[in-house]
């Protein structure tokens, strides 16, 4: 058994200045800015969300500009697998953590490791 939810909604960003895109999307959301630079990078800044809200996260990307979802799940390769039985194919696995998948439908988005320390309580559980 194993668990997985909605974790993140990703806003992918392309070109040089994520900050204007954070200040746009913060200010379009009505969520402040919890971290401009989240690894120290340039690369990712996060909105502040609730507890029982998905994360908002904005990441700066070489190809177009678009959202992807991300599932979280304390199980990776379950999950993964539960979701390629459904269709999905795996695209790529990212610095040993987390894996860029399709969906049938061609979108892309990704299967990560909880990413907040109370994982519940929208959770799916699956046997």
């Amino acid at each position: 058994m194993h668990h997985s939810r909605l974790s993140t909604l990703v806003l992918d960003c392309c070109g040089d200045d994520l900050a204007a895109a954070t200040a746009f999307w913060s200010q379009a959301l009505g969520k402040p800015v919890a971290n401009s630079d989240q690894d120290g990078d340039g690369k990712y800044a996060e909105l502040g969300t609730d507890a029982d809200e998905p994360i908002i996260l904005l990441q700066r990307v070489d190809h177009p500009s678009r959202v992807h979802l991300d599932i979280e799940t304390d199980d990776l390769e379950a999950e993964v697998g539960r979701l390629e039985r459904l269709g999905a194919k795996r695209v790529s696995f990212m610095r040993g953590c987390w894996w860029v998948m399709e969906a049938p439908s061609g979108h892309r988005f990704c299967v990560v490791r909880p990413q907040r320390d109370a994982f519940g309580p929208h959770l799916n559980r699956w046997d």
